[in-house]
């Protein structure tokens, strides 16, 4: 009977010793990965608000961007550090100077932007989608101030941008957005992050 007690208190420390190993030593968690992207769209549009915001930065700290800025965006799966770039007319000549090394990019617009800025939006974008350092690349479009009451529909954006046509055979996504809701700013950008993650796999790039 001893010998069966000194064994069930062997086998429970046992036990004991595996439980508070896997508690307590199971060692850092793996790394998250991390994407070079790149962020474009008209001065206005809401660039620098939407990241901020993400990085959890307080409103009143928030100034627009004139040249360029690097922001780190934690995600749960993955950092996103993202190169922002002015919009200013007098800068965006300048943008693809910045494209190399981008792994994806970030496109944001005005949703309730005038007839001229929408076009200079769309002609924007469509210089992007071509570009040689872009065209391969996922694209995260966010239609932005959607709570303005002369916001667009994301359906009348991808008709006027002429997205069905210009953009078929890439990887690229089209969302509403505004600052009032940022569960589903997180949730595009999630979308995003999971088209990173598909291209890492693919043959070509491993």
């Amino acid at each position: 009977m001893s010998e069966c007690i000194q064994l069930s208190f062997a086998v429970c420390r046992i036990g004991i010793y595996t439980c508070f190993r896997a508690l307590c030593c199971k060692g850092p968690p793996p790394p998250r990965p991390e994407y070079d992207l790149v962020c474009i769209g008209l001065s206005g549009s809401g660039k620098t608000s939407l990241l901020s915001q993400l990085c959890s930065e307080s409103p009143e700290n928030i100034v627009s961007t004139t040249g360029f800025s690097i922001k780190a965006v934690p995600f749960q799966n993955a950092i996103l550090n993202v190169k922002e770039l002015g919009g200013a007319d007098n800068i965006r000549k300048y943008w693809s100077r910045y494209y190399q090394g981008s792994q994806g990019v970030i496109f944001v617009l005005d949703s309730a932007s005038s007839e001229d800025d929408l076009e200079t939006a769309r002609n924007e974008l469509h210089s992007a989608l071509q570009h040689p350092q872009l065209c391969t690349l996922p694209f995260l479009i966010l239609a932005n101030h959607q709570d303005k009451p002369a916001a667009r529909s994301v359906q009348e954006i991808k008709k006027y941008f002429e997205l069905e046509p210009l953009a078929r055979g890439k990887r690229w996504i089209l969302k509403p957005c505004s600052l009032d809701d940022m569960e589903a700013v997180k949730d595009s950008f999630s979308l995003l992050i999971n088209l990173l993650e598909e291209r890492d796999f693919e043959p070509s790039r491993m």
